[in-house]
């Protein structure tokens, strides 16, 4: 083998194993709705990492917000916002609306 198709070769298998390794990771929705998250609990795989996106259906702006994720992230009205977290280790992690902080409550559950 040519130095070059050996070098293009040694590309496409690193493209390959980096497009297998971003769709691995777990992606989550959680909408906010009515000063509200949809759902409130939400199940997630434990020692791994994963992505939250938090999709904000409300016309007005709203904090997600966990002490126990360690996470704050304004999402404004209408917009969608990615956040990553973990590996969590086995567990209930709550998180809450700060602007909404009475009604927008909710819980991921690592398993």
């Amino acid at each position: 083998m040519t130095p070059i198709r050996r070098f293009l070769a040694l590309g496409l298998v690193s493209a390959l194993f980096c497009g297998w390794a971003a769709a691995a990771e777990p992606e989550f929705t959680i909408v906010i709705r009515n000063h509200r998250f949809e759902p409130a609990e939400v199940k997630v795989p434990s020692g791994q990492r994963i992505k939250l996106v938090v999709d904000n259906q409300d016309s007005t702006p709203e904090e997600f917000e966990s002490h126990s994720l360690n996470r704050e992230k304004v999402v404004p009205g209408g917009k969608k916002a990615s956040i990553y977290v973990g590996p969590l280790k086995p567990g209930r992690y709550a998180f809450f609306g700060e602007y909404n902080e009475k009604t927008a409550q909710g819980v991921l559950v690592a398993e």
